[in-house]
């Protein structure tokens, strides 16, 4: 009885000693539900609407209302314990999952806004306790782990999710999506990470995300950071939104769509090979290279959309130069934030994600009313070509 007296708690304590790789671990499981429906839901929603032009006017509606629900969270962060933002993220995605396998659209449209608060609340609340116990002089070396780690869910996640509802049932991607989620929640209880106090509940009410923006935007590293990763955010958005609808539409089908995103998301593999090449290099000509290499390419599958093959090879070489972009990740925010904003100012930051969701679909629904699908990779290509100017403002010591 001794024995288990000294050891038993030393065992219940070790899960909530964070690590790295804990984190890099955690990011994958939340990444995974999200993954298995990355693919489906543009297919189900092109199937229910009939054309790209009224998809992207349903993303850029749902984003509209993911934003509103993301600027939330902080009041949440304040009023609640980090934990249970956490566990109100992993409902929503439960929620979202039903919703989304009602085959309805108003279970769509109802279920892709609760994805995507969900999201918010999973990502924000873990890229605290990120910043809480990772020192910052080891972020740029978390960040590729992290990218790496989710790599695989999303190189697998897409291709297994089509494969699921065509295979096995409507439904089965949906609740593969609810199960992920859950077994998420239950790691994150086991783990019971520890949490600063200065970010705890208080009394006092919570700060308006809202009346951060302009002190975020007044910082220039901040706001370069934003930018930067609104772009690729948004390059990713474009890519997963319209490369299964570009395979269906040129004649492809669904399961070479739904390849052709887990083949793209694949490259992120690469990213330790990315983070190597910053290091020695400088992230700055990394960040510089990936936009470039990204926009020409995206660029180039207009021109040769008129074939369906060569048209997805080339989009595959654009996700492996945007995939050198995530070689950085977030390291330009987490390096410039501040120790004392952090909670308000990565609530601000990470908006960079629905403006990504937003931005996109809300600029490809005026470019489809005129254009045929092509001029979407022109748009998006040109978007990335602009990045690598800006980028050429990150800090030479960066």
């Amino acid at each position: 009885m001794a024995m288990r007296n000294v050891h038993l708690p030393i065992w219940l304590a070790a899960p909530g000693l964070p690590r790295p790789n804990t984190f890099a671990t955690l990011f994958s499981l939340i990444v995974l539900p999200r993954s298995l429906l990355v693919t489906v839901i543009p297919l189900q929603a092109h199937m229910l609407l009939g054309d790209a032009q009224r998809v992207s006017v349903l993303y850029f509606a749902v984003s509209f209302a993911g934003l509103c629900g993301s600027l939330s969270i902080p009041w949440l962060v304040h009023r609640l314990h980090r934990r249970w933002v956490f566990s109100l993220g992993a409902a929503s995605m439960v929620l979202a999952a039903a919703l989304l396998g009602s085959r309805s659209l108003p279970g769509l449209a109802v279920g892709m806004v609760a994805q995507v608060f969900a999201v918010a609340c999973l990502e924000i609340t873990l890229s605290l306790y990120v910043m809480d116990h990772i020192p910052r002089r080891e972020l740029g070396r978390f960040e590729p782990r992290r990218v790496f780690m989710t790599a695989g869910v999303f190189a697998a996640g897409p291709w297994v999710g089509v494969k699921l509802q065509t295979e096995v049932a409507h439904w089965a991607p949906f609740l593969a999506a609810a199960v992920a989620v859950s077994v998420a929640l239950a790691w994150f209880w086991y783990l019971r990470l520890g949490e600063n106090k200065a970010v705890g509940p208080m009394k006092r009410p919570p700060p308006q995300p809202l009346n951060y923006l302009p002190r975020f935007f007044a910082q220039p590293r901040l706001r370069l950071s934003w930018v930067l990763a609104v772009a690729r955010s948004g390059w990713w958005s474009m890519f997963f939104i319209y490369a299964p609808i570009y395979a269906v539409s040129a004649g492809l089908g669904g399961e070479a769509g739904a390849a052709l995103v887990s083949l793209g998301s694949a490259s992120l593999f690469l990213v330790p090979l990315w983070a190597r090449v910053g290091r020695r290099y400088g992230m700055r000509r990394l960040l510089v290279g990936g936009y470039a290499m990204g926009g020409l390419a995206t660029i180039a599958v207009a021109v040769v959309a008129g074939t369906p093959w060569a048209g997805a090879a080339v989009l595959l070489l654009a996700a492996v130069g945007t995939g050198a972009i995530d070689g950085v990740g977030n390291a330009p925010f987490l390096r410039a934030v501040r120790p004392l904003e952090r909670p308000e100012m990565t609530t601000v930051f990470t908006t960079y994600r629905d403006a990504a969701q937003l931005l996109p679909p809300g600029i490809f629904s005026v470019v489809l009313k005129v254009f045929e699908l092509p001029a979407v990779f022109v748009v998006g290509g040109g978007a990335l070509l602009s990045m690598a100017y800006y980028a050429r403002f990150i800090p030479r010591k960066f």
